[in-house]
């Protein structure tokens, strides 16, 4: 097969993998990396996909898998082994290849490598291995890489992908135990914790050990000029999971519990949600129904609240049901659940109760807490600060307006009234899951 049809059979598998964002890297430039000078090039193409770091930055990732074989037999899969698709694989030369092309013309920032299993799991992680030693190595390249690890693989595949690699992610497939057991059999959700305990260890390991020799003074010999020895790393910018939703019947209360136990055991940098689309020739043990794409928004919204609002997971989703409600957000309905929280004197409240104002952003609270140590604060500053008035005064106190007596809820049905002249976020594409 041509490299260029491997590209896109290859490409096209990749794309239902969500986990591969940047957040956590450092800024590169290909023109000043190794491999050769980079120019200006497209962002668009086969395989390159967009991610987005904290500060806004756009980052393009040439996104592959090494193949589409897999002997796992995962109902969710379009790549399972019983699946009838046009199945590809790249050499371990060929992924290096292509990296270095759309690296020395600019059009990408690194690589995001995952694969299906074949011959065995350390056999898939030692080929996915190569290619990141490959490139640093033997290529002084510069840029970022992003390894999806093989749960089963050895725990010294793991440390040689972390030392490669800047980001590593073990995808955790369902919210529990009991679906992963029932959707993909042939994987353990015991292992996958594992290997993410071994992550988050040698991850922890290596900042210690930078921590340490950071503390050190520095040696100087005669007429040698001040320089630190740089300490090992591993995995810099963290590691990373994706769960399926509803694939398994799931409550979004479960998802996001399995969600902040993660964040709490392992120290991942972010927990990815994918909807589930249907499949062709699906499984009966799938549902027939894929679940509104809004559902996957809000689980995003819930998951934010959770790592930067101070929100616990048990807070978020509603007892009843345990499912997230999709025609508001999920911090304005918590607010509507709470009044005796309501309304927030701007001008007096502490940093962790404005960051459960409807509205209000992280950066938009501390704009707020800079701008009232010069005065009190008026209706006028929220606009001039950028902040979402008409979201915002239902919730709060100012010295020139009071909420009137259920403003809050004639904002959740006005938005829920919005919510039903938007059909077309009710349903997500139809397309299969990685």
């Amino acid at each position: 097969m041509e490299l260029d049809a491997k590209l896109a059979i290859l490409a096209d598998a990749a794309k239902y993998d969500a986990s591969c964002a940047s957040s956590g890297g450092t800024r590169r430039d290909s023109s000043r990396a190794g491999g050769g000078k980079g120019g200006i090039g497209s962002n668009e193409g086969a395989g390159i996909c967009h991610s987005f770091a904290p500060d806004g930055r756009c980052i393009s990732l040439l996104k592959i898998l090494l193949t589409n074989f897999c002997l796992y037999d995962c109902a969710y899969c379009i790549n399972r082994s019983s699946s009838d698709v046009q199945r590809a694989r790249f050499s371990v030369e060929e992924v290096v290849a292509l990296t270095l092309d759309f690296y020395r013309r600019n059009c990408i920032e690194g690589l995001f490598l995952s694969s299906g299993i074949i011959q065995s799991p350390d056999y898939t992680m030692e080929q996915l291995v190569r290619v990141a030693r490959t490139l640093r190595e033997v290529h002084d390249f510069r840029g970022y890489i992003h390894l999806k690890t093989i749960p089963d693989a050895s725990p010294d595949l793991l440390a040689q992908a972390g030392r490669w690699a800047d980001r590593l992610s073990v995808n955790i497939e369902l919210p529990t135990q009991a679906g992963l057991k029932q959707l993909a059999p042939e994987k353990d959700s015991a292992s996958i914790r594992r290997s993410m305990a071994r992550l988050r260890l040698s991850i922890d390991d290596a900042k210690a050990q930078k921590r340490e020799q950071q503390a050190q003074p520095i040696r100087l010999l005669p007429g040698a000029r001040p320089r630190r020895a740089a300490a090992p790393t591993f995995a810099a910018a963290g590691q990373s999971t994706q769960m399926i939703v509803g694939a398994d019947g799931a409550s979004d209360a479960t998802i996001l519990a399995t969600s902040a136990q993660l964040y709490g055991a392992y120290r991942l940098k972010r927990v990815y949600y994918s909807a589930f689309s249907p499949i062709p020739h699906a499984s009966a043990t799938l549902p027939a129904q894929a679940p509104p794409l809004l559902r996957e928004h809000r689980l995003y919204q819930a998951d934010w609240l959770m790592r930067f609002y101070g929100f616990a997971a048990d807070e978020i989703a509603p007892t009843a049901g345990g499912m997230l409600a999709l025609e508001v957000d999920p911090k304005t309905a918590w607010a509507v659940a709470h009044p005796e929280q309501f309304p927030v004197d701007l001008d007096r409240a502490p940093r962790e109760q404005l960051l459960r104002v409807p509205g209000l952003g992280v950066r938009a609270v501390s704009r707020l807490l800079m701008a009232r140590r010069a005065r009190r604060l008026r209706m006028a500053d929220l606009t001039a600060l950028r902040v979402p008035v008409r979201r915002v005064l239902p919730f709060v106190v100012l010295v020139d307006h009071r909420p009137a007596a259920g403003a809050a809820q004639r904002l959740v049905a006005a938005a829920a009234s919005r919510s039903k002249t938007a059909p077309a976020l009710a349903q997500p594409a139809q397309a299969a899951l990685f």
